[in-house]
């Protein structure tokens, strides 16, 4: 088996299971006698002169025992980082994305295990001409659940579980004082997160972006309950024509109008932390076989994909090419691809056949 140098390193929002995925990776790597580096603090520290990298194959602390622990051992960076963001904001981003390249030049890498989000995969997509040289091999992982072509992403099934305890809590409190909460999720601009949640903790209504709601039925659907407390899932990215605000305050403010008593709540990034599921891990292990057998078989500009049960790689032409077009946010002229709830979803189904108020009409 011929000997290589692999990079991999973290980038964008962290969530459960990178640290799994980094460990299973570097495993993989030490069975075919490849070296492995870190690059820390993502792309600020590919940016930095010279790069900030640890070595992963000899360094005895990255053997840690708490792998499963949210957050990424090598960091995503930091208030100020040197990112995409910043170095288009800053006009920077020629030099910034050739200072990349030269510093992936410098490691003298085989091949780059990049874990990201759609954000960073597109942007991977976009920016190709930053990895000439080497074999780029993307695993996904966002807690958002919206990259397209892939069943799971790594942290989704973790924050699930984090959302689903956090909502439990607050159920035995709404009990207590005979009211609602209204719990906002994160996901981005996709539902995924608060609709999973939402199923799991039985709650009484669940609002996301992909499906058109009427805060008049959602009121009347409360007040028919047979209980005077529940849970309200709220999706971050739902919105309310004539409202601003929060989402959950909006929500809020419809609900104590109409005298039911409620509180917000905002688990914020206790979302991203906590234990890794089973589930999660045992897809950072099928991520990271996948990823180890693109390297052994010389394919470049891949992701790792699990679909139907089937670990395998698709192109990032395909990722960028399947998902729903948006522009990105911080970079004019950067497109991002994305995944949303289909209409078809089978949760649904589930979610209107078990009575729990979904709206009216699926865009």
């Amino acid at each position: 088996m011929a000997y290589k140098k692999i990079g991999i390193m973290t980038t964008g929002g962290d969530c459960s299971g990178l640290n799994t995925v980094i460990q299973r990776v570097v495993d993989g790597c030490k069975l075919h006698r490849w070296d492995v580096i870190g690059i820390q603090d993502g792309t600020d520290g590919l940016y930095s002169n010279p790069a900030k990298t640890v070595d992963l194959t000899q360094n005895g602390s990255f053997q840690f025992a708490n792998a499963h622990l949210a957050g990424s051992i090598l960091s995503n960076g930091h208030d100020g980082a040197m990112n995409f963001k910043c170095a288009a904001n800053s006009g920077k981003l020629t030099s910034f994305n050739k200072r990349l390249q030269k510093s992936l030049k410098d490691l003298n890498l085989d091949a780059l295990v990049l874990i990201g989000g759609n954000g960073s995969l597109s942007l991977a997509y976009t920016y190709n001409e930053i990895y000439n040289g080497l074999q780029l091999i993307c695993i996904p992982k966002t807690m958002d659940l919206d990259i397209p072509l892939t069943d799971k992403t790594i942290g989704f099934d973790s924050a699930v579980q984090q959302l689903t305890s956090f909502a439990n809590q607050l159920l035995l409190v709404a009990r207590s004082h005979h009211r609602w909460f209204v719990i906002q999720t994160m996901g981005r601009d996709c539902g995924s997160l608060a609709l999973s949640a939402g199923v799991a903790v039985g709650a009484d209504a669940i609002l996301i972006p992909e499906v058109k709601f009427d805060v008049a039925n959602l009121v009347k659907h409360i007040k028919q309950s047979k209980r005077d407390y529940g849970i309200i899932m709220v999706s971050e990215a739902i919105s309310i024509r004539g409202h601003s605000g929060k989402p959950a305050d909006m929500i809020s403010r419809a609900l104590s109008a109409a005298n039911i008593p409620n509180r917000t709540s905002f688990p914020e990034h206790l979302q991203r932390a906590g234990d890794t599921t089973a589930s999660d891990r045992i897809l950072a292990m099928g991520f990271a076989d996948t990823a180890l057998k693109a390297i052994e078989n010389n394919e470049t500009n891949v992701m790792t994909v699990l679909q139907n049960g089937e670990y395998k790689t698709v192109s990032l032409n395909d990722f960028f090419d399947a998902g729903r077009k948006v522009k990105d946010p911080h970079i004019v002229g950067v497109m991002t691809s994305n995944r949303y709830v289909e209409p078809d979803d089978v949760l649904l189904q589930i979610a209107t056949d078990m009575g729990i108020y979904i709206g009216e009409k699926r865009k």
